[in-house]
C-alpha cells in the first residue's frame, strides 16, 4: 500500500551553487512522475517542502538520495517523514 511522504529541507549558504542547481533539482523531482507530488521553497528560500507518494520509507529515502541537491550537498539538514493526513 502506498503512503504519503514529506520531504523538509533546509540549504547550506552556498546562493550561487544553490541557483546553479535549482533547475536541475526541479526537473528531476517532475520528471519521475510520483503520485501526490508538490513541491517549492520556502518564501525566503531558505529551504523548501516536498511531498509524494511511494511504497515505502526506504524508497521515499532512495528518491531522496538521488535529488541534485543532496547529490551536491547543498541541504543542510533535511527530514522525510510519513505523513498520516487525511487518517482520522
Amino acid at each position: 500500500m502506498s503512503k504519503r511522504f514529506v520531504n523538509f529541507y533546509f540549504m547550506k549558504g552556498d546562493p550561487a551553487k544553490i541557483r546553479e542547481v535549482a533547475p536541475k533539482h526541479a526537473e528531476y523531482w517532475k520528471s519521475l512522475g510520483l503520485d501526490g507530488y508538490i513541491g517549492g521553497p520556502f518564501a525566503d528560500r531558505s529551504g523548501g517542502m516536498i511531498t509524494f507518494v511511494a511504497d515505502s520509507m526506504e524508497k521515499a529515502e532512495n528518491i531522496v538520495m538521488k535529488d541534485p541537491f543532496v547529490r551536491e550537498n547543498l541541504i543542510g539538514s533535511k527530514w522525510i517523514k510519513e505523513w498520516a493526513v487525511g487518517e482520522g
